[in-house]
């Protein structure tokens, strides 16, 4: 079976006064209908290695890749129409912070409605009988008073679940999830995973779960790749994510706290000046 995502030698960079910016070097990886991590430091690239994928660069960066394509479709070449078709559409982004993310000014079910009649031709009706399910899909309960709620009237959890309701709500064939339980507490965080683990396992979408959280990748992805100052430096299965090789990897691990051992102080990444070249 072919991959639905395919990323060949993708580079994005950003103009300044000052010169070139390079946040994404020569990344390359595939990605089926999985669950793929990854994971990095802040400034690493992985959130614009996402916002590449999806079109939402900002206009002023150049963006260049061998391969970028979306299941035959080369998304380099295709029109700002045709990218506008497939987001939220066949390819969603659930993005870090929902009061980032939400327009302030609408209600929740209006905006997930207009999502979904944007991309499919139904009745207002209908759509808002589906926003409906969906919410209740991401466990919000009482959806029909959260439906008509603003998003400043909704913590920070229900605020995400909303979020990710409305990112599903035309079910996308590849989901990306960035940073999608940073803002939360750990119970939502919980939560939040499992809806996605369950809406992926039952749809057969491809999932790229971005994030800084070793552990938390580990536990949840199929595989991971590990980026360092916009390239890749290791990708491993999940579940040998202990037995990772490359120094930076060992060294994000080491620094991560264990129950039940003395550790004072805490390793110091030791950042080597060759594993950016």
């Amino acid at each position: 079976m072919s991959p639905l995502l395919t990323v060949e030698d993708l580079r994005v960079s950003f103009p300044t006064r000052t010169g070139l910016v390079e946040a994404v070097r020569g990344v390359t990886f595939s990605l089926g209908r999985e669950r793929l991590g990854i994971v990095g430091e802040s400034g690493s690239g992985k959130s614009q290695t996402g916002r590449a994928i999806m079109g939402l660069t900002p206009p002023h960066a150049k963006i260049t890749a061998k391969t970028l394509n979306f299941d035959g479709i080369d998304l380099l070449k295709a029109s700002p129409a045709k990218r506008r078709d497939l987001r939220g559409d066949r390819v969603a982004m659930i993005l870090q912070d929902p009061k980032y993310s939400l327009n302030p000014v609408m209600t929740i079910g209006r905006q997930i409605v207009e999502t979904l009649r944007t991309h499919r031709k139904i009745s207002s009706s209908e759509a808002k009988e589906r926003a409906l399910a969906m919410l209740e899909a991401v466990q919000i309960r009482d959806a029909g008073r959260v439906f008509d709620l603003h998003p400043h009237e909704v913590s920070g959890g229900m605020g995400q679940r909303a979020m990710i309701a409305m990112m599903l709500i035309a079910e996308p064939e590849l989901l990306i999830a960035d940073e999608p339980t940073s803002a939360l507490d750990v119970t939502v965080q919980l939560d939040v995973l499992a809806i996605l683990d369950r809406l992926v396992a039952e749809r057969g979408m491809g999932l790229i779960f971005v994030s800084h959280d070793l552990r938390l990748v580990s536990s949840f992805c199929d595989r991971v790749i590990v980026m360092y100052a916009g390239r890749i430096v290791e990708e491993i299965a999940a579940a040998d994510l202990r037995n990772a090789r490359h120094p930076y990897t060992q060294g994000l691990l080491s620094c991560m706290p264990e129950i039940g051992q003395d550790r004072h102080p805490l390793p110091v990444l030791d950042r080597k000046p060759e594993w950016a070249l």
